[in-house]
């Protein structure tokens, strides 16, 4: 059994480490309402931008239009964006990220196809690298970047781009998780080459004037080979945005259990503690009368 000071000294110690799990959680509430109005706001962006590209590709032929949004024709080798954060105590953001992605990763295995594997943000890689260090390809951390900015979409774009022109992958996809509640986060999985273009039958007003002829100047050839590339970078930013999001929320949600069973083992500890102090100190008179009534 622990004596009293092992116990003062751990209600000392769980009482510390309360007012850190406090701090975060504070913190994290702080930050989400900033991140989540980043990743609405680039939400509509991204969707727009589908839209347009989806009308732009119906009025070119499939051999005009651009090999980042026709692919290769083949299906043999797959890189797959996992992007994940760069710090923990976020509950299971970081590990259901990474359970769709290796389900995936495993699934394209089985079905023989060759994987690729970059990872953004550490979280992600440390978890990956245990079963699949061999696919991990290229590496990307983000840890130093105080605010995540379009520069550092636009430059993982730019290595997904030049492996592509490279010849070293057929198919693309970017995981992520999308930010929908504090408690809620959902892993995702998005295709970037070949460009997946989103459905026709949209139940939207927008989407319902996509008949409308559209004049293209220069020629929709052009306006694509800019277009897609600059696609892939913003739907890669949407996905850091949304990372931050749900990565907030998550921290929020995991640091404020935290706080909550810190407050249930003090209040269990001192407890412990004031029946081993009554018990002492029974003890201590039950000697004292037995001392006495001995005289």
């Amino acid at each position: 059994m622990p004596s009293l000071k092992d116990l003062k000294n751990r209600i000392d110690s769980v009482k510390a480490t309360q007012k850190i799990t406090k701090a975060m959680q504070m913190v994290a509430a702080a930050k989400l309402r900033r991140a989540q109005e980043a990743a609405e706001a680039a939400r509509p962006y991204g969707e727009r931008m589908d839209r347009v590209l989806a009308n732009a590709a119906a009025n070119i032929g499939g051999e005009a239009a651009p090999a980042l949004m026709a692919g290769t024709g083949k299906d043999d080798t797959h890189l797959l964006v996992v992007c994940t954060a760069d710090r923990g105590l976020c509950g299971g953001f970081n590990s259901s990220i990474v359970r769709l992605a290796r389900t995936h990763i495993r699934q394209l295995l089985s079905e023989g196809k060759n994987v690729k594997i970059m990872t953004v943000g550490r979280k992600g890689y440390d978890q990956l690298r245990r079963d699949f260090a061999n696919l991990i390809i290229e590496r990307i951390e983000l840890r130093d970047v105080k605010k995540i900015a379009f520069a550092n979409a636009h430059e993982i774009a730019d290595k997904v781009i030049a492996l592509f022109e490279a010849g070293e992958f057929d198919v693309c996809t970017l995981f992520y998780a999308r930010f929908k509640s504090v408690i809620a986060q959902i892993p995702t999985a998005q295709q970037l080459v070949p460009l997946a273009l989103p459905d026709a039958g949209e139940d939207d007003e927008e989407a319902a004037a996509s008949d409308a002829v559209y004049e293209y100047e220069p020629d929709v050839g052009a306006i694509l080979g800019d277009l897609v590339p600059r696609n892939i970078a913003v739907q890669i930013f949407k996905a850091l945005l949304e990372n931050v999001a749900g990565e907030m929320g998550a921290k929020m949600s995991a640091m404020d259990n935290a706080t909550r069973n810190a407050g249930e083992m003090i209040n269990s500890l001192t407890l412990s503690y004031n029946r081993q102090r009554q018990a002492q100190i029974t003890k201590e008179l039950i000697e004292i009368i037995s001392g006495a009534e001995a005289l």
